[in-house]
């Protein structure tokens, strides 16, 4: 029988695959369009001033952000790592934003909440 912490922890789990998976897949998404230096990525990233040559350097950030929180549904401290950086990640994009006063932050800041989801429920799990 299972006792209620556990069903709540598998739960949390589960909730943690899914959102930190999703997240994973729009983390690997962006660092290959910013790789391929996409118009859209490259126009958002000189909106903010960002240097072109950040771009590879973002591109892997994202990745291994993403590859942290796939393999963080194993080793625990690798993915609650992977979910604190990519949070701090999307702060510091939002914060880019509203330091040129440009107010479209919207992708930022829901990258930012949804990757502070994952890290609760991956703390909880």
């Amino acid at each position: 029988m299972i006792r209620h912490s556990q069903s709540l922890e598998l739960f949390m789990f589960i909730a943690y695959a899914v959102v930190g998976g999703l997240l994973a897949l729009v983390l690997t998404a962006s660092a290959t369009f910013t790789l391929q230096r996409n118009d859209q990525v490259v126009a958002s990233m000189q909106k903010v001033r960002v240097p072109d040559s950040w771009l590879p350097r973002l591109a892997t950030l994202k990745a291994a952000g993403a590859i942290g929180l796939v393999v963080g549904l194993w080793v625990t401290p690798l993915g609650v790592a992977a979910a604190v950086g990519v949070t701090l990640y999307f702060i510091g994009a939002a914060v880019s934003h509203l330091r040129v006063k440009d107010y479209d932050l919207a992708p930022a800041a829901v990258l930012a909440l949804v990757a502070a989801a994952a890290l609760v429920l991956r703390i909880l799990a």
